[in-house]
Order: C-alpha cells, then structure tokens, then sequence
C-alpha cells in the first residue's frame, strides 16, 4: 500500500462497511447503542477561614506581629484538575501495541457500569473539533487532562449542525463527492465519510468518535507513534478512549470512569493489513438449527420478551477465533454466525435519514433490551447494519444505508440512554436483500440489530 493511500485511509478514520461487489441498489440505515449514566457529583472543598492576627511578643523584645494568611479558595469545579488515576491492574498490552495511558484495575465484566453522561442529539453530524481555540495538554498528562470546556457558541453551532444533518438528502451529497483514483484502488469522498473500492469490494467508512463527541465538554486527540488517540470527556467526567491505526483502523476503545476504573469495550487483535480484502474472512454457509424466528427476529410481529432473548443468543455454531471489529463488518459468513433482529417499523422518506418524531417510540423495545445486556455486560458491543432496496445508484445506496444506521444509533442514544460507545454502525446498501426483487421494496429498506461481542472476543 503507498503513502498516498495510507494517508487517504488514515483520514476517514473507524467506521469500516464492507459491501461485495455492488449492483444497482436502492436505500436504507443501521444502528447501535449502549446505556448511561449521571454524574457523580464531586465534593468541593471549602476554603478555610483565616486564622487570627497573633498578638505582639512581651515589651522587652518586641517584635511585629505575625499573621496567619488565608488558605487560597479552592478553584472552580470546571479548572479543578483531576488526579491520575493509578495504574491498571493485570491488563498486559497486546504486542506491538503502544500502551494507553494509565488507568485503574477494571471492574468485573457482569459488573453494572457507573451512570454516563447525556446521550447525543438524534440524527446530529460530526461534531466540530471541541478544542479549537484550546490549548492540549502534552500527552504524558492524558490521564489527568484537561481542555477547556466548549462554549455556549460552540454547543449552538454543534446543535445548528446537527439539525442540517437530519435534515439532509442523498442527492445533496453528490455534489460534493470527490473521487480519486490510485493503482486498483478508487476512493470516493464525502464531507463525513469515504467510499473505497477495491479489488471488487466496496467499502464505506466514517468516524464513529464523531458520534460519542457529541454533546461532550471537550475532545482531546493527541498522536502515540503511529497510533492516533481520542478522548472524548463527557459532562459528568466519563471518558471515551478510542486508539485507531496508521490506516484508520480500531485497535482500542475503552470507558474510564472518574475515579480511574475503565472498561475495554473492544480490543482488536493486533494483525498485518494490506488492503480491503485482508479483512474478508470466508466460511462455509452457516448451518442453522434453531427456528427461523429465533434467528431473524422481525420486528413489527416480535414480542418483548423474544428481543431480548435473540439479541443475547450465542453463535449458532461454534468460532475458531476472535475477529476485529472490520472483520466482522466485512465478513458476511461471520455475521452470519449471530442472530439478529430486522427493524422493519421505521420507515424513510426517500433518499432521507431522517427517523420521524413519530417513529422514534417504535425503537423502545429494543433500546431496552439493548440496555439491559449492557448492564449485564458494559462490555457488550451491537453492530446496527443498514440495508436498502434495489432501486437507484450503488454509490448512493451505500451513503444513504450508512447515514441511516448512525442515525438510528444516534436516536437510541438520546432518546433511551443506550451508551454510544457500546454500538457500532455500517451500511451495505442493497448488497442482502430480504425480498430478492429489482423493485421498490419496504421490507428491504430496513435496519438490522445483531450482537457481535462474541465475535470480538472468540467466544464459542
């Protein structure tokens, strides 16, 4: 791989989708989501009061009275800086991977998490970098950093750039497309994401850390060798640690709590990548041996009980290893090995991602058990696919089924709490239709919730 496509990789950042060799496609979105919490309060100190003028010595040996200054006030909770949480307990590092910065022994995996911070704005675009205008602090102070927190004007312009982004239109967005061509390779550029083509698979990819940023009282992003770093500080002093590669691959994403307790989210094996087809992992076709309904769950006819139960069923049948998480999301055999649930209750206007005010409670079923297997396990991960019909452009499709599964995360997050950080999002634009047809069709323009924490972590 050359310079100039590292750099081209490296500038999209996380979110990978992998879609096989695209077709004429139509349009549909995806999600993921996780739970959260208030802050913790923190306990200011009072100043303490003066101590009194001491009275001057005897008359034979005078002397000038001495007094006592005042211990300083403290200073406000916003400049406080935060003491370094002590270094983690029995967590090696992976080899070849640069460390994190410090942090305290994570809590047990079935342990419920600490409360989080506010979810985001449904629908809202990357945020704008929270630390303009912000010193960063050098990295040896990462542990107990602080940036400046955003101000009033900067929230309101975050906010009046997440309603243009709800509002938004696939044939907006062509426009502003920029393709670039390099050996086999073709990369089609967005304002917020980036298309790759590459030797038949098309992959589509953006910054998931935008999402978890949102809202957030600063963002710090800070270099570790080849490794880029972002910590994303939310308003009760909860962090999001998020590593990624030279190439804009996952390699670490973690929770760190105030008082120094953390815990890794995902962890990807650290492996060589040459390119897009390196991360396709092929399998046999999965053998399914439990009812139809219990391994794709619809959700306009499903019970509350069965979501849940379906969103927590392991692999259908047994896996030889972990996978990363762009293994996962381009390896379709590999999904393959979950069950999952189709959100067929939403419904978008054409070419929109934009979920209805009047839509939202439809996804209440699922947040909640989304948010109870979080609770059960903050380190449960849920990929939300998006998929379209077959009708219009390949390249609009895959856009419009990406936007629209971060979209629907994002309303899972701000509407019923699900932390962000616990979902991951990846349109495949009319690669899986459900109702094999060249035609418009509803069923196909649909969102899909799947469990993939087993996956991450090779569990059989």
């Amino acid at each position: 791989m050359t310079r100039t496509k590292q750099l081209l990789l490296a500038a999209a950042l996380p979110t990978f989708a992998l879609c096989q060799p695209i077709q004429a496609g139509a349009a549909s979105g995806v999600t993921i989501l996780a739970q959260q919490e208030p802050p913790q309060q923190k306990k200011q100190q009072q100043p303490k009061p003066a101590a009194p003028q001491q009275k001057p010595a005897p008359p034979k040996q005078p002397q000038p009275p001495a007094v006592q200054k005042p211990a300083p006030p403290p200073p406000p909770a916003a400049q406080q800086p935060q003491a370094s949480p002590p270094p983690s307990v029995g967590q090696p590092q992976p080899p070849g991977r640069r460390p994190l910065p410090p942090a305290a022994e994570q809590p047990h995996p079935g342990a419920p998490p600490p409360p989080t911070a506010q979810p985001p704005h449904p629908g809202a675009p990357p945020p704008p970098p929270a630390a303009q205008g912000h010193p960063a602090p050098p990295a040896a102070a990462a542990p107990g950093l602080h940036v400046a927190p955003r101000t009033s004007q900067e929230l309101e312009e975050q906010r009046r750039h997440a309603e243009q982004w709800r509002s938004g239109k696939v044939q907006d967005l062509r426009a502003q497309r920029q393709e670039v061509h390099e050996g086999n390779s073709t990369f089609i550029r967005e304002p917020d994401r980036t298309i790759i083509q590459e030797g038949g698979h098309v992959v589509i990819r953006h910054n998931e850390v935008d999402r978890f940023g949102l809202h957030a009282r600063n963002v710090h992003v800070e270099q570790q060798g080849r490794d880029t770093l972002t910590i994303v500080e939310r308003p009760d002093g909860i962090r999001i640690v998020t590593v990624v590669g030279p190439d804009g691959g996952l390699l670490r994403r973690l929770r760190r709590y105030p008082d120094g307790r953390e815990v890794i989210i995902i962890d990807n094996p650290v492996r060589e990548f040459r390119g897009i087809a390196d991360f396709y992992v092929d399998l046999p076709p999965v053998v399914i041996g439990i009812p139809r309904e219990r391994y794709i769950l619809d959700l306009e006819r499903a019970a509350e009980a069965d979501i849940y139960a379906v969103l927590i069923a392991p692999p259908v049948e047994p896996l030889a290893r972990a996978y990363s998480l762009d293994e996962i999301r381009y390896s379709r055999p590999l999904l393959e090995r979950m069950a999952s649930i189709d959100i067929d209750t939403i419904n978008f206007d054409f070419g929109s991602w934009e979920v209805a005010p009047d839509q939202v409670g439809r996804l209440a079923w699922v947040a909640e058990a989304i948010n109870k297997a979080v609770a059960a396990n903050p380190r449960e991960v849920f990929l939300i696919e998006g998929h379209t019909d077959a009708v219009g452009s390949d390249i609009d499709n895959l856009s419009l089924s990406d936007r629209r599964a971060e979209a629907v995360a994002m309303v899972l997050s701000e509407q019923f709490q699900v932390p962000p950080e616990n979902l991951t999002t990846q349109g495949y634009g009319k690669q899986y239709l459900k109702i094999p047809t060249d035609g418009p069709e509803r069923r196909n323009r649909r969102v899909t919730v799947r469990r993939i924490t087993p996956l991450l972590v090779g569990q059989q």
